[in-house]
Parts: C-alpha cells; sequence; structure tokens
C-alpha cells in the first residue's frame, strides 16, 4: 500500500508552487494578513532585527503551515512571524530555514522563498552567516552580496526553466542599504553543499574563481526567488576568516558566539534598511 509523504513537497508528482500557494493561505489565516509586502530569512547571528522591525501581529511555529518543518540547525528560530512597520508595510519573517545538507532537496530548501512569494511579497532579504576569505573581515563584520558562485551542482529550476541572473543581487538595494551604512562592503557568496567546513585548498579554490564568502545557504534562495519575479537583497555576517585564512581550527560553536555577539549591532542595521525599503 503506498504511504502518504511526510511532507507534500517529497512527493516528486507534487506541484510545488501549488504547496507554495496552500502555504501563503495558511500564513494569511493563521496571522489575519491577507498580503505581505517583504520576506526576511534570517541566518545565523540576525535573529534579533526580528524584534527591531515593527509590531509583531502574529508568530505561527513552521510546522503549523504546509511544507514547512522544524529546522535542523541551532540559530535557527523555527518559526514565522508577521510584523508591521511603522510606515505600514507588512514583513513576513522566516526564521525556519532549510538547508541543502539536510538532504530533503532543493523543493523543500527554497519553499520558504516560494511561500513568500505566493503571499505577495516582492522583495526577498536573505541573511546568514558565513565564513569570509578577504583578511581585513573580522568576526561581526556584516558584507552585502553583490553576486554568487552555487557549487552545490544543484538548482531550484526544473526541465527547461532559463531565468537571467545578471542583476540577480539588486545593485539599487544594495545602494539603499549603504544609505543606511555607507561602510558596508560587498562580496560574492559561493555556496558549498555541506555540512563539513570547506577546506583550505577548496577556500583557495574559491578565491581563485572569485569568491570573497564562504557558506551553505542563500544561492539556491536567491535562485528561486528570481524564478518567482521578487527584487533580492543578500547580507552575509562574517562570523569566523574561512579554513585556510583563519589561524585557528574552524568550529560551530565559533560561529554561534561570533553571531550572538555582532547581533545587536548588525539586527539594528538590518531593521533600518527594511524600514527603508
Amino acid at each position: 500500500m503506498a504511504t502518504t509523504p511526510l511532507n507534500p513537497l517529497d512527493d516528486p508528482a507534487a506541484d510545488p508552487f501549488e504547496i507554495a500557494r496552500r502555504a501563503a493561505d495558511d500564513i494569511a489565516r493563521l496571522t489575519g494578513v491577507a498580503q505581505h509586502d517583504i520576506a526576511l530569512t534570517l541566518g545565523s547571528g540576525w535573529g534579533k532585527a526580528a524584534d527591531l522591525i515593527g509590531e509583531t501581529i502574529a508568530t505561527i511555529d513552521a510546522p503549523e503551515v504546509t511544507g514547512f518543518s522544524k529546522p535542523a540547525l541551532e540559530g535557527h528560530v523555527g518559526t514565522l512571524r508577521s510584523i508591521r512597520t511603522p510606515s505600514g508595510t507588512h514583513v513576513l519573517v522566516i526564521g525556519a530555514r532549510t538547508h541543502y545538507y539536510e538532504g530533503h532537496g532543493t523543493r523543500r530548501v527554497v519553499h520558504s522563498v516560494r511561500t513568500a512569494a505566493a503571499t505577495g511579497a516582492r522583495t526577498m532579504v536573505l541573511t546568514n552567516g558565513a565564513g569570509g576569505i578577504k583578511e581585513h573581515w573580522k568576526p561581526g563584520t556584516p558584507v552585502l552580496i553583490s553576486d554568487h558562485i552555487n557549487l552545490t551542482a544543484d538548482s531550484p529550476l526544473e526541465g527547461a526553466t532559463f531565468i537571467d541572473l545578471t542583476d540577480l543581487y539588486s545593485t539599487r538595494l544594495r545602494d539603499l542599504a549603504r544609505t543606511v551604512d555607507a561602510s558596508l562592503d560587498e562580496g560574492v557568496y559561493c555556496q558549498f553543499r555541506g555540512p563539513q567546513y570547506e577546506t583550505p585548498a577548496e577556500v583557495q579554490m574559491a578565491k581563485i574563481i572569485g569568491g570573497h564568502i564562504v557558506g551553505m545557504s542563500t544561492a539556491l534562495e536567491a535562485i528561486a526567488a528570481r524564478q518567482a519575479g521578487m527584487e533580492v537583497l543578500g547580507f552575509s555576517l562574517i562570523t569566523n576568516l574561512a579554513a585556510g585564512i583563519s589561524p585557528t581550527p574552524l568550529s560551530h560553536a565559533e560561529v554561534i558566539e561570533a553571531g550572538r555577539a555582532a547581533e545587536p549591532v548588525i539586527s539594528d542595521l538590518l531593521a533600518r534598511v527594511i524600514g527603508q525599503l
């Protein structure tokens, strides 16, 4: 006897966009907000920004929404929040991120982005904690993502779906972010498959091919956001220098601690940027 997949996105015959529409309907019902304008995915170190953006209208445990599950990673809060900014903009804050290395497939990795688009959001803000290749980036430095290199050997696009990624990380939004903090640097993000940290040789490879930031998220989500017609702004928190650049071994505890130390400053920065969108 056939069994029903625990998550509808695990059914290869299912339409992921229809599941995203169902998820968006769940969010509208549970929050009482018919449409959101901006979506924000909070990576490691960015969590407190949600408290500074505006008034929380509703908080939902992620598994209450079709296609979502509890995050596997410490540092992610496992909820969806609907927030109204002082200007009346509705922001969907995603604390439930599925990482590629969890092995659930790209549909589940980008489900939050497709759901955000289905709620009406036209701007997608993606944040992460990552390793830095530029030696002058100290732990706790926020950096704008100017472009990415997808090293997962995978894509959220299915079939003959051709999407232009020329200005994937919006120049307009990066310029706007610099009106809030003119000192913001930027760099090219390299998404590796994970979950292991990159080797020194892999970091040098990323540097040679034009990368400045290494991590395990964001690129696949950004592609899905562009497919959905959203404008994308990306931020990395440099939680550590990458392997071979750093004089000390890497650890997840170090990443979490760097995020906690930087959280008040970068959360305030992010909230001010959101206020300008």
